[in-house]
């Protein structure tokens, strides 16, 4: 049966494992603990190839305890009430033992309750690793009993680092130099990944150094980390989201093209462009809201990858424009002033008065028609009465907002007159 190289390169001890010095270095929270000989239960969240299953496993091996691994791919409630209920009453669990389980996130809040009651005994210490947000995956009862400890994706310099392990072991690849680091780019911080391109190369012919044009040919690169219904969604967005409002366009595109690449729906980026030119651009440059349309529309008419240009051009007018969000800022202000004073009627004197009765109750009575006046202005009150007239809208001295400043302030003069 063939072993996967990954599985052969297995680190057998902490020492060995690459990466994740925050944990494994000398005063590393997993060095120190199994120092201590007091094994405690753990979260591990990572992206895929971090090294969560080797820590596991090493984790295990350092205690001396029973090492058991599951996945929440395959087991049911049925099986895992079998696997830790049989377990009771044989030989192997009269002691701690350590579960390993595998994408923990896919079981449901009914079938992360089973563990419970021993974690609470004392007799499983359990593992779990995860790719998905601790907070969203697992149930605050389970969380509470897992000490979490998050798992980076790996540097170059780790990268390097198992290369050179595996040719220390096996042989040279055949590779240049450019070809080696080319090597750690189509991996994208995944040992595993890393270590399924290198099988691939030791099946290439022999006797021929590949260079980058040589590998892009036989190799694939890891597909891009994003799920466009979990935490990577949302977290890319956000990233995006705040480029824009940072006024960095370099970084702006870079996240825009993250999602592109990772299979992102291209019509909600260009939704979301719509609303980053109206919270945060906002009067400080109206036509911003007009650009960010027009790459809406664009995209909808081109498509992909034609359309993907005017995505980009949009990001970068709304990332350099000036910025306010005091209509935002506006706008919420009004909600909760709404939400308090809903009960309130407009004035009488801005209501029409189509009926002899409605002109009797005071409709309309009183109202100056603005552009009857000298300047188009005639300062009534159009609060609600008893309600004290409130300022909300604030415009900032950036951009095209500062006219709309000046316009405030000319009409607040008009009425101190």
């Amino acid at each position: 049966m063939h072993t996967p190289l990954y599985e052969k390169m297995r680190p057998k001890s902490l020492q060995e494992i690459a990466g994740q010095d925050h944990l494994l270095g000398k005063e590393g929270f997993l060095t120190r603990i199994c120092q201590t000989q007091k094994p405690v239960s753990l979260l591990l969240f990572g992206p895929p190839g971090c090294g969560k299953t080797t820590i596991a496993r090493v984790y295990a091996s350092a205690f001396n305890l029973p090492f058991i691994s599951l996945t929440g791919v395959l087991q049911t409630t049925a099986d895992l009430k079998k696997i830790l209920k049989e377990g009771e009453t044989m030989p192997l669990f009269k002691r701690q033992i350590i579960l390993f389980f595998d994408e923990i996130h896919r079981l449901n809040r009914a079938q992360q309750d089973i563990f419970l009651p021993f974690l609470e005994d004392g007799s499983l210490i359990l593992v779990g690793a995860t790719t998905e947000n601790p907070s969203f995956a697992l149930n605050n009862a389970l969380l509470s009993r897992l000490r979490v400890l998050n798992l980076n994706s790996l540097s170059n310099e780790s990268l390097r680092l198992i290369l050179q392990r595996y040719e220390q072991k096996q042989a040279p690849l055949p590779i240049t130099d450019n070809a080696r680091e080319f090597l750690f780019s189509l991996s994208q911080g995944d040992a595993r990944h890393l270590l399924n391109l290198i099988e691939t190369i030791e099946g290439l012919p022999k006797g021929k150094t590949y260079d980058v044009t040589d590998l892009a040919i036989h190799l694939q690169k890891r597909p891009a980390l994003y799920d466009k219904d979990r935490e990577g969604h949302y977290n890319l967005i956000s990233a995006l989201h705040k480029s824009v409002r940072g006024s960095d366009p370099d970084a702006a595109l870079y996240w825009l093209a993250r999602m592109l690449d990772g299979g992102e729906e291209p019509l909600f980026i260009a939704r979301r462009i719509v609303r980053m030119a109206t919270e945060d651009v906002g009067l400080a440059d109206p036509q911003a809201l007009t650009v960010a349309l027009a790459a809406y529309q664009t995209y909808e008419l081109l498509g992909s990858p034609e359309g993907e240009l005017a995505l980009a051009q949009a990001i970068i007018y709304l990332a350099l424009a000036p910025k306010s969000n005091a209509t935002y800022i506006a706008y919420g202000k009004c909600k909760e002033a709404a939400a308090e004073s809903g009960h309130l009627n407009p004035p009488k004197i801005i209501l029409n008065a189509p009926t002899d009765l409605m002109k009797e109750m005071g409709y309309s009575d009183g109202y100056i028609y603005d552009h009857d006046t000298p300047q188009g202005f005639s300062g009534q009150d159009y609060f609600p009465p008893g309600m004290v007239k409130r300022s909300f809208y604030t415009p900032v001295e950036r951009g095209f907002e500062r006219e709309m400043k000046k316009r405030l302030e000319y009409f607040a003069r008009l009425k101190n007159l």
